[in-house]
């Protein structure tokens, strides 16, 4: 989703990025905490960054590829992507 206006910095609600929804959060300056008009998720810039870099986990192996998936509960091998390549 674009950033309709220029000033402070919007950031994704984790709430809804982690469902694959791309929902812009607003800025309550009266209580200084952000919040989200689709799940109502609010908390404080702190909260939402903490709570965004736990997302990333979920796309932390995205230029990886899977090599190799060992045996039972045994390691898997990645090896990394190449742009254009298989």
């Amino acid at each position: 989703m674009a950033q309709a206006r220029k000033g402070k910095l919007n950031y994704r609600c984790p709430n809804c990025f982690r469902r694959d929804i791309d929902m812009d959060m607003f800025y309550d300056e009266a209580k200084k905490e952000y919040y989200c008009i689709r799940c109502c998720f609010h908390g404080t810039e702190a909260q939402v960054k903490a709570m965004n870099e736990v997302t990333k986990e979920k796309y932390g192996r995205r230029y990886d590829r899977v090599v190799d998936f060992g045996a039972d509960n045994g390691e898997i091998k990645y090896k990394k992507h190449k742009k254009g390549t298989l």
